[in-house]
């Protein structure tokens, strides 16, 4: 990513979470809707005293039913997105994405009233999603789970 030029504010950051468990055929990943209907990972802004991968947990917690998962240290990368401002401004937001093996997932979490949730190979997710970077890390993610090949 290009670094902002010497008058622009860098862009805020969100955590997001990239769930991810042992399918029938291979591995899904949690999909949930956006306030506007988009399908997105769970994200969230940074929680003071918490560590970012802690805030990806969190986040998959409220938004997705997460119970229990195991988040890596280290995101697996990094998007830019527009994101609208509550009021109406358009801001360029960086997710860094974390990866988290889900162990539980409960249908009553925080934010099941107002999220669907969708379980997909990450090929598909990729497919459904609407901004690229995230779309090149479902895609990326997809080839590291797939098998070896002679």
């Amino acid at each position: 990513m290009p670094s902002p030029l010497p008058h622009e504010a860098p862009p805020r950051t969100q955590l997001a979470a990239l769930c991810w468990r042992k399918g029938e055929r291979g591995r899904e990943v949690l999909l949930v809707t956006s306030s506007t209907g988009r399908w997105i990972l769970p994200k969230g802004w940074p929680i003071g005293g918490l560590k970012p991968p802690r805030v990806a947990l969190t986040e998959a917690w409220e938004e997705g039913g997460v119970a229990r998962g195991k988040a890596q240290r280290r995101p697996l990368g990094a998007y830019l997105a527009v994101k609208r401002s509550a009021a109406g401004d358009d801001e360029p937001v960086r997710h860094e994405v974390y990866a988290i093996k889900v162990r539980e997932a409960l249908d009553a979490f925080p934010e099941a009233h107002r999220r669907d949730r969708l379980w997909l190979p990450p090929l598909e997710a990729a497919a459904v999603v609407q901004e690229d970077g995230l779309r090149d890390i479902l895609v990326e993610f997809a080839r590291e789970a797939a098998p070896s090949r002679p």
